[in-house]
């Protein structure tokens, strides 16, 4: 029975009791009402306590089975209903917020590829993923993901590897080179054949580590179940002395019913689930309260590089004029012939060119697959790609780089390049000022890009060329002194590491359903700095459930002394706590203002 099934029923039981004892008379009824439906919630928790400690945590539940036993053997049900509403109530609030949170996200196994193309005697037919045989010949369309591992069988393909490798620039690969699923091709329909089945390849691989990494959750003790074990001691220390001064078990029940550990069940989810929406309004969804818990104390953040730290689109970088021209003669020609182009790098050279030179049309444009394009501009033969192509001699770099010649001569080059987020450096600062020990970069993009991308944005431990199962070898290389561990990322070669992290952030502006999927929270904008304020949100919110539960705890004790005197009747002391619960709430809801 879910933990809202247990409120309803609880309600209903606590009217039918209500009319018992005062419509009908019948007071036996409602006790025996109460008690039903109170033995039952309170067997029902202690084995949930029971698989609690067998996990390795522990919790209140204990305090709070007592105090519905003893009241109720002591006769004093109408205290043990409110107890069961306010358990009740607080465990379904937690599980509300949980459901909410993860309605704003997709399935990551909807998003994998389903469909392939195969050619059979020159004619292609779909077919389910899962069909594909090994040497199978598929047909991989313009834009589409590539569905299984293969071989290229076309002359020449440009891959978009980003979301698989982290590497940032279009891979080009030859006749005869491994391409792997996932990878998104170019403008061009490539043909692949299979040497690996659906799932044993790459895309499906990372979908099993993202599997068995939430098979696998880290150990953490939430906040409440800190002051459980003091709470529960002096409750029973109090109502145990009282007990054996007075002689009297009544007096042990008076103490546990104001004694009953609601602020801490209902005040720190309540202040959670306030924190999760002021997260969402900030742009942040965070799946569960438990994730604003380790984000409050996390003392390691990791990054991935392309989609994360960087923009994840090639912007220009450098533009290279040869003898004869001038960078801005060169641009003008490149962006004109490039802007009625579907090369995979025209969108970056026209947009680097918007107000810094008007662009003409060109008199004629032709793409040669595999080799760049070539137009006419101004009575001039220009011809933009390859350096052969371009009538020029390769130059060794490891940024993305095309050739230009006019007139069959080479006139120069432009160079590419992932470039920072504006928001990067301030955002990686601020962290080190919240107090966050150690920042990391694990990129699969080559480590002479990854140590310049991690210089600028102020990060000193890089791990490069990693593969989805080397980040996580890093992460669980972490030591427990340095954790919560947050990773933050957006590719699919990302989900692992978020899966396995202690807190998982996932890019999902423009990133993989596969890293929201396996994420604990997902920035909803393409915002680097919302990161920052998942983690200002969190602090914030868990310093307003400490406050909130040291208020009840303090004024509880104060109860349960007052209690062992014997002023306070066990129904009148289920009244009083109501009042402290209504006071820790208020002081909750303090977390959800901006």
């Amino acid at each position: 029975m879910n933990h809202f099934k247990k409120f309803i029923i609880t309600i209903l039981v606590g009217v039918a009791a209500l009319a018992s004892e005062f419509l009908l008379k019948q007071p036996r009824w409602a006790f025996l009402l109460v008690a039903i439906i109170g033995s039952i919630v309170a067997f029902t928790m202690l084995i949930e306590m029971i698989r609690t400690l067998r996990s390795g945590r522990y919790g209140v539940d204990i305090l709070a089975i007592t105090a519905i036993v003893a009241t109720l053997a002591v006769g004093e049900y109408w205290a043990s209903l409110m107890i069961l509403v306010m358990l009740t109530g607080g465990d379904s609030l937690e599980d509300y917020a949980g459901r909410q949170a993860n309605k704003e996200l997709q399935s990551l196994l909807d998003h994998s590829p389903q469909i392939a193309h195969r050619l059979v005697n020159g004619q292609l037919e779909d077919i389910a993923v899962e069909a594909a045989q090994i040497n199978d010949q598929l047909v991989v369309k313009p834009g589409e993901i590539v569905p299984v591992d293969g071989k290229i069988l076309s002359e020449r393909a440009t891959l978009d590897e980003s979301s698989l490798t982290g590497e940032s620039r279009p891979v080009t690969k030859k006749i005869g080179e491994e391409v792997m699923s996932g990878s998104i091709n170019g403008e061009e329909s490539l043909r692949v054949e299979v040497t690996k089945s659906a799932e044993d390849s790459q895309y499906q691989t990372i979908i099993k580590l993202v599997k068995e990494s939430k098979e696998k959750p880290a150990h953490f003790v939430r906040m409440a179940d800190r002051y459980a074990i003091p709470f529960t001691a002096i409750a029973y220390l109090i109502g145990g002395i009282a007990w054996l001064v007075t002689k009297d078990p009544v007096r042990f029940a008076e103490v546990l019913v104001v004694a009953s550990p609601c602020p801490l069940i209902l005040a720190a989810p309540i202040a959670l689930v306030a924190g999760m929406s002021r997260s969402s309004r900030n742009g942040i969804i965070v799946k569960t309260g438990t994730t604003i818990e380790k984000l409050a104390e996390a003392k390691t953040i990791t990054f991935d590089k392309t989609g994360t730290i960087t923009a994840g689109q090639l912007a220009v970088s450098a533009i290279h004029p040869t003898k004869g021209f001038n960078e801005q003669r060169l641009l003008y020609y490149v962006a004109s012939a490039e802007q009625d182009s579907s090369h995979i790098l025209a969108r970056s050279i026209v947009a680097y060119a918007k107000n810094k030179v008007t662009l003409t049309t060109a008199d004629s444009l032709e793409e040669v697959t595999g080799s760049g394009i070539k137009a006419e501009i101004d009575g001039h033969l220009l011809k933009i790609g390859r350096a052969a192509f371009a009538n020029a001699q390769e130059i060794p770099t490891d940024e993305t780089i095309i050739y230009i010649s006019c007139d069959e001569s080479f006139a120069g080059t432009i160079t590419f390049q992932d470039i920072l987020r504006p928001e990067a450096k301030q955002t990686v600062a601020s962290l080190r000022n919240l107090g966050i020990k150690r920042i990391l970069m694990l990129t699969g993009d080559h480590q002479a890009i990854a140590d310049d991308i991690a210089q600028q944005a102020g990060i000193d431990e890089v791990y490069a060329e990693c593969l989805p199962q080397d980040k996580i070898n890093v992460i669980k290389g972490i030591s427990a002194s340095d954790r919560p561990l947050v990773m933050v990322g957006d590719g699919v070669n990302d989900a692992p590491a978020l899966a396995i992290a202690d807190i998982g952030i996932a890019m999902g502006a423009h990133g993989s359903t596969a890293a929201s999927e396996s994420a604990d929270a997902v920035v909803l904008k393409d915002d680097l700095s919302r990161v920052l304020r998942a983690v200002e949100v969190a602090k914030d919110t868990m310093r307003i459930a400490k406050q909130s539960v040291l208020i009840g705890i303090f004024i509880c004790i104060l109860l349960m002394l007052i209690a062992s005197t014997g002023v306070i009747p066990a129904l009148f002391g289920a009244i009083l706590q109501e009042v402290v619960d209504t006071v820790s709430i208020l002081s909750a809801l303090r977390a959800k203002n901006d």
